[in-house]
Protein backbone atom coordinates (compact mmCIF):
# COMPACT_ATOMS: atom_id res chain seq x y z
CA UNK A 1 0.00 0.00 0.00
CA UNK A 2 2.94 2.28 0.66
CA UNK A 3 3.99 1.78 -2.96
CA UNK A 4 0.61 3.04 -4.22
CA UNK A 5 1.08 6.31 -2.30
CA UNK A 6 4.39 6.95 -4.07
CA UNK A 7 2.90 6.03 -7.46
CA UNK A 8 -0.08 8.31 -6.83
CA UNK A 9 2.16 11.20 -5.83
CA UNK A 10 4.24 10.78 -9.01
CA UNK A 11 1.07 10.50 -11.08
CA UNK A 12 -0.38 13.72 -9.67
CA UNK A 13 2.94 15.55 -10.05
CA UNK A 14 3.22 14.62 -13.75
CA UNK A 15 -0.48 15.29 -14.35
CA UNK A 16 -0.23 18.83 -12.98
CA UNK A 17 3.08 19.42 -14.73
CA UNK A 18 1.63 18.52 -18.14
CA UNK A 19 -2.04 19.54 -17.97
CA UNK A 20 -2.55 22.16 -15.22
CA UNK A 21 -2.38 25.77 -16.53
CA UNK A 22 0.21 28.07 -14.95
CA UNK A 23 -2.57 30.36 -13.78
CA UNK A 24 -3.36 27.94 -10.93
CA UNK A 25 -1.15 29.61 -8.34
CA UNK A 26 -2.97 28.06 -5.37
CA UNK A 27 -4.61 24.83 -6.51
CA UNK A 28 -1.42 23.14 -7.68
CA UNK A 29 0.98 20.43 -6.53
CA UNK A 30 2.28 22.62 -3.70
CA UNK A 31 -1.23 22.80 -2.23
CA UNK A 32 -1.64 19.05 -2.73
CA UNK A 33 1.55 18.32 -0.78
CA UNK A 34 0.43 20.74 1.94
CA UNK A 35 -2.88 18.88 2.33
CA UNK A 36 -1.01 15.55 2.46
CA UNK A 37 1.25 16.88 5.23
CA UNK A 38 -1.77 18.13 7.18
CA UNK A 39 -3.47 14.73 6.79
CA UNK A 40 -0.36 13.00 8.11
CA UNK A 41 -0.19 15.50 10.98
CA UNK A 42 -3.73 14.63 12.04
CA UNK A 43 -3.15 10.89 11.51
CA UNK A 44 -0.05 10.96 13.72
CA UNK A 45 -2.19 12.34 16.53
CA UNK A 46 -5.36 10.32 15.99
CA UNK A 47 -6.47 6.70 16.31
CA UNK A 48 -7.06 5.79 12.66
CA UNK A 49 -6.54 2.36 11.07
CA UNK A 50 -3.82 1.79 8.50
CA UNK A 51 -6.34 1.30 5.70
CA UNK A 52 -8.17 4.51 6.58
CA UNK A 53 -4.84 6.34 6.71
CA UNK A 54 -4.01 5.22 3.17
CA UNK A 55 -7.49 6.18 1.98
CA UNK A 56 -7.00 9.68 3.39
CA UNK A 57 -3.51 9.97 1.88
CA UNK A 58 -4.79 8.92 -1.55
CA UNK A 59 -7.71 11.36 -1.28
CA UNK A 60 -5.34 14.16 -0.28
CA UNK A 61 -3.20 13.52 -3.37
CA UNK A 62 -6.09 13.15 -5.83
CA UNK A 63 -8.70 15.59 -4.48
CA UNK A 64 -7.79 18.54 -6.78
CA UNK A 65 -6.85 16.68 -9.97
CA UNK A 66 -10.18 17.68 -11.49
CA UNK A 67 -8.87 21.24 -11.93
CA UNK A 68 -7.17 20.11 -15.14
CA UNK A 69 -10.70 19.72 -16.59
CA UNK A 70 -12.75 22.53 -15.04
CA UNK A 71 -12.97 24.77 -12.00
CA UNK A 72 -16.65 24.43 -11.08
CA UNK A 73 -17.56 21.03 -9.62
CA UNK A 74 -13.98 19.90 -10.02
CA UNK A 75 -14.56 17.30 -7.29
CA UNK A 76 -16.63 15.17 -9.71
CA UNK A 77 -13.82 15.32 -12.27
CA UNK A 78 -11.33 14.43 -9.53
CA UNK A 79 -13.42 11.36 -8.69
CA UNK A 80 -13.34 10.26 -12.35
CA UNK A 81 -9.57 10.70 -12.58
CA UNK A 82 -9.01 8.97 -9.23
CA UNK A 83 -11.25 6.02 -10.17
CA UNK A 84 -9.50 5.50 -13.51
CA UNK A 85 -6.02 5.71 -12.02
CA UNK A 86 -6.70 3.50 -9.00
CA UNK A 87 -8.42 0.88 -11.16
CA UNK A 88 -5.35 0.83 -13.38
CA UNK A 89 -3.29 0.22 -10.24
CA UNK A 90 -5.68 -2.66 -9.34
CA UNK A 91 -6.71 -1.04 -6.04
CA UNK A 92 -9.62 -2.69 -4.27
CA UNK A 93 -13.01 -1.23 -5.23
CA UNK A 94 -13.98 -0.59 -1.60
CA UNK A 95 -10.89 1.56 -1.15
CA UNK A 96 -11.61 3.42 -4.40
CA UNK A 97 -15.16 4.14 -3.21
CA UNK A 98 -13.86 5.37 0.15
CA UNK A 99 -11.29 7.61 -1.56
CA UNK A 100 -14.01 9.06 -3.79
CA UNK A 101 -16.23 9.78 -0.77
CA UNK A 102 -13.36 11.64 0.88
CA UNK A 103 -12.75 13.63 -2.33
CA UNK A 104 -16.43 14.63 -2.45
CA UNK A 105 -16.16 15.48 1.25
CA UNK A 106 -13.79 18.34 0.39
CA UNK A 107 -16.68 20.39 -1.03
CA UNK A 108 -16.53 23.51 1.10
CA UNK A 109 -20.26 24.12 1.25
CA UNK A 110 -21.14 20.59 2.39
CA UNK A 111 -20.94 19.34 5.96
CA UNK A 112 -18.69 16.28 6.39
CA UNK A 113 -20.54 13.20 7.65
CA UNK A 114 -17.84 10.66 8.55
CA UNK A 115 -14.63 10.90 10.53
CA UNK A 116 -12.57 10.45 7.37
CA UNK A 117 -14.43 13.30 5.66
CA UNK A 118 -13.85 15.51 8.70
CA UNK A 119 -10.12 14.77 8.62
CA UNK A 120 -9.74 15.46 4.88
CA UNK A 121 -11.86 18.60 5.22
CA UNK A 122 -9.68 19.98 8.04
CA UNK A 123 -6.51 19.08 6.14
CA UNK A 124 -7.76 20.82 2.98
CA UNK A 125 -8.44 24.03 4.94
CA UNK A 126 -5.48 23.70 7.30
CA UNK A 127 -3.90 26.93 5.99
CA UNK A 128 -6.63 28.84 7.87
CA UNK A 129 -4.87 27.76 11.08
CA UNK A 130 -1.27 28.21 9.90
CA UNK A 131 1.11 31.15 10.08
CA UNK A 132 1.46 31.13 6.28
CA UNK A 133 -2.23 31.89 5.81
CA UNK A 134 -1.65 35.36 4.31
CA UNK A 135 0.74 34.03 1.65
CA UNK A 136 -1.63 31.22 0.67
CA UNK A 137 -4.54 33.66 0.62
CA UNK A 138 -2.73 36.01 -1.76
CA UNK A 139 -1.94 33.12 -4.12
CA UNK A 140 -5.64 32.22 -4.21
CA UNK A 141 -6.61 35.85 -4.83
CA UNK A 142 -4.18 36.12 -7.74
CA UNK A 143 -5.36 32.78 -9.14
CA UNK A 144 -8.96 33.98 -9.19
CA UNK A 145 -7.83 37.11 -11.02
CA UNK A 146 -5.75 35.23 -13.60
CA UNK A 147 -8.54 32.69 -14.11
CA UNK A 148 -10.89 35.64 -14.74
CA UNK A 149 -13.20 34.40 -12.00
CA UNK A 150 -13.18 37.67 -10.07
CA UNK A 151 -10.78 40.50 -9.33
CA UNK A 152 -10.85 41.55 -5.68
CA UNK A 153 -9.64 44.84 -4.30
CA UNK A 154 -7.63 44.70 -1.09
CA UNK A 155 -10.64 45.82 0.91
CA UNK A 156 -12.96 43.29 -0.77
CA UNK A 157 -10.50 40.43 -0.25
CA UNK A 158 -10.10 41.28 3.42
CA UNK A 159 -13.87 41.31 3.83
CA UNK A 160 -14.19 37.98 1.99
CA UNK A 161 -11.57 36.30 4.19
CA UNK A 162 -13.08 37.72 7.38
CA UNK A 163 -16.48 36.34 6.37
CA UNK A 164 -15.05 32.90 5.54
CA UNK A 165 -13.00 32.55 8.73
CA UNK A 166 -15.67 33.94 11.05
CA UNK A 167 -18.86 32.51 9.53
CA UNK A 168 -18.35 29.90 6.82
CA UNK A 169 -15.46 27.76 8.09
CA UNK A 170 -14.97 25.58 11.12
CA UNK A 171 -12.57 22.82 12.12
CA UNK A 172 -14.18 19.42 12.81
CA UNK A 173 -11.48 17.18 14.27
CA UNK A 174 -10.29 17.39 17.87
CA UNK A 175 -6.70 17.75 16.75
CA UNK A 176 -7.47 20.73 14.48
CA UNK A 177 -9.52 22.42 17.18
CA UNK A 178 -6.73 22.01 19.74
CA UNK A 179 -3.79 22.90 17.50
CA UNK A 180 -5.02 25.04 14.59
CA UNK A 181 -7.99 26.95 15.98
CA UNK A 182 -5.84 29.37 18.00
CA UNK A 183 -3.74 30.36 14.96
CA UNK A 184 -6.93 30.70 12.94
CA UNK A 185 -8.24 33.20 15.50
CA UNK A 186 -4.91 35.07 15.36
CA UNK A 187 -5.19 35.20 11.56
CA UNK A 188 -8.77 36.43 11.85
CA UNK A 189 -7.75 39.16 14.31
CA UNK A 190 -4.98 40.24 11.95
CA UNK A 191 -7.48 40.40 9.09
CA UNK A 192 -9.83 42.54 11.17
CA UNK A 193 -6.97 44.91 12.06
CA UNK A 194 -5.96 45.11 8.42
CA UNK A 195 -9.57 45.79 7.45
CA UNK A 196 -9.76 48.57 10.02
CA UNK A 197 -6.54 50.09 8.69
CA UNK A 198 -7.79 49.75 5.13
CA UNK A 199 -11.03 51.44 6.12
CA UNK A 200 -9.12 54.33 7.68
CA UNK A 201 -6.90 54.54 4.62
CA UNK A 202 -9.95 54.52 2.35
CA UNK A 203 -11.59 57.21 4.45
CA UNK A 204 -8.41 59.27 4.32
CA UNK A 205 -8.23 58.86 0.54
CA UNK A 206 -11.89 59.85 0.29
CA UNK A 207 -11.25 62.98 2.33
CA UNK A 208 -8.21 63.67 0.19
CA UNK A 209 -10.27 63.24 -2.96
CA UNK A 210 -12.98 65.51 -1.55
CA UNK A 211 -10.35 68.09 -0.62
CA UNK A 212 -8.89 67.90 -4.12
CA UNK A 213 -12.35 68.23 -5.63
CA UNK A 214 -13.05 71.17 -3.36
CA UNK A 215 -9.69 72.69 -4.25
CA UNK A 216 -10.48 72.12 -7.91
CA UNK A 217 -13.81 73.88 -7.48
CA UNK A 218 -12.01 76.70 -5.68
CA UNK A 219 -9.29 76.97 -8.32
CA UNK A 220 -11.35 79.27 -10.58
CA UNK A 221 -11.75 81.55 -7.54
CA UNK A 222 -7.99 81.65 -7.06
CA UNK A 223 -7.51 82.19 -10.79
CA UNK A 224 -9.87 85.18 -10.65
CA UNK A 225 -8.01 86.64 -7.67
CA UNK A 226 -4.66 86.10 -9.40
CA UNK A 227 -5.98 87.84 -12.49
CA UNK A 228 -7.09 90.94 -10.61
CA UNK A 229 -3.90 91.01 -8.53
CA UNK A 230 -1.65 90.74 -11.58
CA UNK A 231 -3.63 93.15 -13.73
CA UNK A 232 -3.85 95.84 -11.04
CA UNK A 233 -0.16 95.46 -10.17
CA UNK A 234 0.82 95.81 -13.82
CA UNK A 235 -1.35 98.90 -14.29
CA UNK A 236 0.08 100.56 -11.18
CA UNK A 237 3.61 99.75 -12.33
CA UNK A 238 2.91 101.22 -15.76
CA UNK A 239 1.52 104.34 -14.09
CA UNK A 240 4.74 104.67 -12.06
CA UNK A 241 6.79 104.32 -15.24
CA UNK A 242 4.74 107.07 -16.92
CA UNK A 243 5.25 109.39 -13.94
CA UNK A 244 9.00 108.69 -13.98
CA UNK A 245 9.20 109.50 -17.69
CA UNK A 246 7.32 112.75 -17.15
CA UNK A 247 9.65 113.69 -14.27
CA UNK A 248 12.70 113.04 -16.44
CA UNK A 249 11.35 115.36 -19.13
CA UNK A 250 10.55 118.03 -16.55
CA UNK A 251 14.08 117.87 -15.12
CA UNK A 252 15.82 117.90 -18.51
CA UNK A 253 13.76 120.80 -19.83
CA UNK A 254 14.21 122.75 -16.59
CA UNK A 255 17.99 122.42 -16.98
CA UNK A 256 17.81 123.50 -20.63
CA UNK A 257 15.72 126.57 -19.78
CA UNK A 258 18.05 127.46 -16.90
CA UNK A 259 21.06 127.32 -19.22
CA UNK A 260 19.33 129.44 -21.82
CA UNK A 261 18.28 132.08 -19.30
CA UNK A 262 21.74 132.29 -17.76
CA UNK A 263 23.79 132.30 -20.98
CA UNK A 264 22.02 132.97 -24.25
CA UNK A 265 19.49 135.60 -23.16
CA UNK A 266 22.23 137.77 -21.69
CA UNK A 267 23.90 137.94 -25.13
CA UNK A 268 20.92 139.28 -27.04
CA UNK A 269 21.73 142.94 -26.19
CA UNK A 270 24.81 142.59 -28.38
CA UNK A 271 23.90 143.12 -32.08
CA UNK A 272 26.56 140.59 -33.03
CA UNK A 273 24.53 137.84 -31.31
CA UNK A 274 21.19 138.57 -32.94
CA UNK A 275 21.53 135.40 -35.02
CA UNK A 276 20.90 133.35 -31.83
CA UNK A 277 17.41 134.72 -31.21
CA UNK A 278 15.45 132.43 -33.54
CA UNK A 279 17.16 129.13 -32.55
CA UNK A 280 16.90 130.06 -28.87
CA UNK A 281 13.19 130.86 -29.17
CA UNK A 282 12.58 127.51 -30.92
CA UNK A 283 14.46 125.62 -28.20
CA UNK A 284 12.72 127.60 -25.46
CA UNK A 285 9.26 126.96 -26.92
CA UNK A 286 9.89 123.22 -27.35
CA UNK A 287 11.18 122.93 -23.76
CA UNK A 288 8.31 124.93 -22.28
CA UNK A 289 5.78 122.92 -24.32
CA UNK A 290 7.38 119.65 -23.15
CA UNK A 291 7.25 120.80 -19.53
CA UNK A 292 3.60 121.82 -19.79
CA UNK A 293 2.64 118.49 -21.38
CA UNK A 294 4.61 116.57 -18.72
CA UNK A 295 2.76 118.43 -15.99
CA UNK A 296 -0.59 117.75 -17.68
CA UNK A 297 0.28 114.02 -17.96
CA UNK A 298 1.02 113.69 -14.23
CA UNK A 299 -1.52 116.14 -12.86
CA UNK A 300 -3.90 114.26 -10.51
CA UNK A 301 -7.65 114.44 -10.99
CA UNK A 302 -9.55 114.43 -7.67
CA UNK A 303 -13.24 113.49 -7.73
CA UNK A 304 -15.99 114.53 -5.32
CA UNK A 305 -15.08 111.90 -2.68
CA UNK A 306 -18.68 111.36 -1.51
CA UNK A 307 -21.33 108.69 -2.01
CA UNK A 308 -24.78 107.84 -0.68
CA UNK A 309 -26.12 104.65 0.86
CA UNK A 310 -28.23 104.14 -2.23
CA UNK A 311 -25.06 104.19 -4.31
CA UNK A 312 -23.67 101.36 -2.18
CA UNK A 313 -26.91 99.35 -2.18
CA UNK A 314 -27.19 99.71 -5.95
CA UNK A 315 -23.48 98.89 -6.33
CA UNK A 316 -22.78 102.11 -8.20
CA UNK A 317 -19.78 103.31 -6.17
CA UNK A 318 -16.25 101.94 -6.48
CA UNK A 319 -14.82 101.79 -2.95
CA UNK A 320 -11.38 100.64 -4.10
CA UNK A 321 -10.52 104.19 -5.27
CA UNK A 322 -9.87 106.83 -2.60
CA UNK A 323 -11.32 109.57 -4.77
CA UNK A 324 -14.79 108.15 -4.20
CA UNK A 325 -14.76 108.21 -0.37
CA UNK A 326 -12.10 110.64 0.93
CA UNK A 327 -14.76 113.10 2.16
CA UNK A 328 -16.93 110.46 3.86
CA UNK A 329 -17.12 109.87 7.62
CA UNK A 330 -15.35 106.81 9.00
CA UNK A 331 -18.62 105.23 10.17
CA UNK A 332 -20.19 105.53 6.72
CA UNK A 333 -17.08 104.18 5.06
CA UNK A 334 -16.94 101.16 7.41
CA UNK A 335 -20.61 100.43 6.73
CA UNK A 336 -20.00 100.65 2.99
CA UNK A 337 -17.01 98.29 3.17
CA UNK A 338 -19.05 95.80 5.23
CA UNK A 339 -21.78 95.87 2.58
CA UNK A 340 -19.18 95.43 -0.12
CA UNK A 341 -17.62 92.36 1.51
CA UNK A 342 -21.02 90.68 1.90
CA UNK A 343 -21.36 90.35 -1.86
CA UNK A 344 -18.54 88.67 -3.78
CA UNK A 345 -19.92 89.91 -7.08
CA UNK A 346 -19.85 93.49 -5.77
CA UNK A 347 -16.17 93.03 -4.83
CA UNK A 348 -15.31 91.78 -8.30
CA UNK A 349 -17.40 94.52 -9.86
CA UNK A 350 -15.47 97.16 -7.88
CA UNK A 351 -12.14 95.63 -8.88
CA UNK A 352 -13.26 95.55 -12.50
CA UNK A 353 -14.20 99.22 -12.39
CA UNK A 354 -10.93 100.11 -10.71
CA UNK A 355 -9.00 98.20 -13.36
CA UNK A 356 -10.98 99.85 -16.14
CA UNK A 357 -10.46 103.40 -14.90
CA UNK A 358 -6.78 102.73 -14.22
CA UNK A 359 -6.55 101.71 -17.85
CA UNK A 360 -8.28 104.92 -18.93
CA UNK A 361 -5.83 107.00 -16.85
CA UNK A 362 -2.89 105.10 -18.33
CA UNK A 363 -4.22 105.64 -21.83
CA UNK A 364 -4.39 109.41 -21.22
CA UNK A 365 -0.91 109.53 -19.62
CA UNK A 366 0.83 107.58 -22.35
CA UNK A 367 -0.90 109.49 -25.16
CA UNK A 368 0.23 112.81 -23.67
CA UNK A 369 3.72 111.44 -22.98
CA UNK A 370 4.01 110.27 -26.58
CA UNK A 371 3.15 113.78 -27.77
CA UNK A 372 5.56 115.26 -25.19
CA UNK A 373 8.49 113.13 -26.32
CA UNK A 374 7.67 113.92 -29.94
CA UNK A 375 7.59 117.69 -29.24
CA UNK A 376 10.85 117.45 -27.29
CA UNK A 377 12.57 115.41 -30.00
CA UNK A 378 11.35 117.58 -32.89
CA UNK A 379 12.14 120.78 -30.94
CA UNK A 380 15.69 119.62 -30.26
CA UNK A 381 16.24 118.65 -33.91
CA UNK A 382 14.84 121.92 -35.25
CA UNK A 383 16.80 123.92 -32.65
CA UNK A 384 20.08 122.25 -33.59
CA UNK A 385 19.38 122.82 -37.28
CA UNK A 386 18.43 126.44 -36.58
CA UNK A 387 21.65 127.02 -34.60
CA UNK A 388 23.71 125.44 -37.39
CA UNK A 389 22.01 127.53 -40.08
CA UNK A 390 22.39 130.71 -38.01
CA UNK A 391 26.10 130.12 -37.49
CA UNK A 392 26.55 129.28 -41.15
CA UNK A 393 24.84 132.26 -42.69
CA UNK A 394 25.33 134.97 -40.05
CA UNK A 395 28.40 137.16 -40.85
CA UNK A 396 28.71 138.27 -37.21
CA UNK A 397 28.64 134.77 -35.68
CA UNK A 398 31.42 134.23 -33.15
CA UNK A 399 31.50 130.62 -32.00
CA UNK A 400 34.32 131.19 -29.49
CA UNK A 401 32.33 133.76 -27.56
CA UNK A 402 29.33 131.45 -27.37
CA UNK A 403 31.47 128.54 -26.15
CA UNK A 404 33.07 130.83 -23.57
CA UNK A 405 29.61 131.70 -22.27
CA UNK A 406 28.81 127.99 -22.07
CA UNK A 407 31.95 127.34 -20.01
CA UNK A 408 30.97 130.09 -17.63
CA UNK A 409 27.54 128.54 -17.21
CA UNK A 410 29.07 125.16 -16.47
CA UNK A 411 31.41 126.76 -13.90
CA UNK A 412 28.36 128.23 -12.20
CA UNK A 413 26.54 124.86 -12.11
CA UNK A 414 29.47 122.71 -10.92
CA UNK A 415 29.91 124.35 -7.49
CA UNK A 416 26.19 123.96 -6.93
CA UNK A 417 26.44 120.27 -7.75
CA UNK A 418 29.43 119.84 -5.44
CA UNK A 419 27.56 121.62 -2.65
CA UNK A 420 24.60 119.33 -3.20
CA UNK A 421 26.83 116.27 -3.16
CA UNK A 422 28.58 117.39 0.04
CA UNK A 423 25.23 117.98 1.65
CA UNK A 424 24.08 114.41 0.96
CA UNK A 425 27.42 112.99 2.07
Amino acid sequence: MADIITKTENFVFNLFKEDLPNTFLYHNFTHTKRVLRSVNEILDNSEVTADDSKILQLAALLHDTGYIKKREDHEEESVKIATKFLEEQQVDKSIIDAVNKCIMGTKFKDTPKTELERIIRDADASHFGKDYFNEASEFLRKELELQEVKTYTTSEWLAENIEVLSQKHQFYTDYALRNWQQQKEINLAELIRSKRKEKKKHKKEQMKAQFKAKAKDASPERAIQSFYRTALRNHIKLSDIADTKANILLSVNAIIISLMLSTLFSKFDNPANQFLIVPTIILMLSSITSMILSIIATRPNITSGEFTKDDVKNQKVNLTFFGNFHKMKLEDFEWAITELLKDKNYVYSSLTKDLYFLGKVLDRKYRILRVTYTVFMVGMIISVIAFAVSFKFSPNANIDEVLKSGDQAINIIEPQQRTSQNYYV
